[in-house]
């Protein structure tokens, strides 16, 4: 499994501008697509709402890739 940190600055990110931030897609909208495929867990659960929040701690799965919040 490929792990990637993306370092939170502020109180959270919207779980597709975290996968576009990421570079997992190429825009917003490409990680709204992705949210709604549901391919995409958090925490370990399928996570369907595409601007959830996703705070410094949380884990956000796709496939084999894992990413992990840190706060800065």
């Amino acid at each position: 499994m490929q792990k990637v940190s993306f370092e939170l600055s502020g109180e959270f990110v919207e779980l597709n501008q975290l996968l576009k931030l990421v570079g997992l897609c190429d825009s917003g909208g490409g990680g709204k697509m992705m949210v709604a495929s549901g391919t995409v867990k958090v925490d370990g659960k399928q996570e369907l709402r595409k601007t959830a929040k996703i705070r410094a701690g949380q884990q956000v799965t796709v496939g084999d890739i894992r990413i992990s919040v840190d706060a800065v």
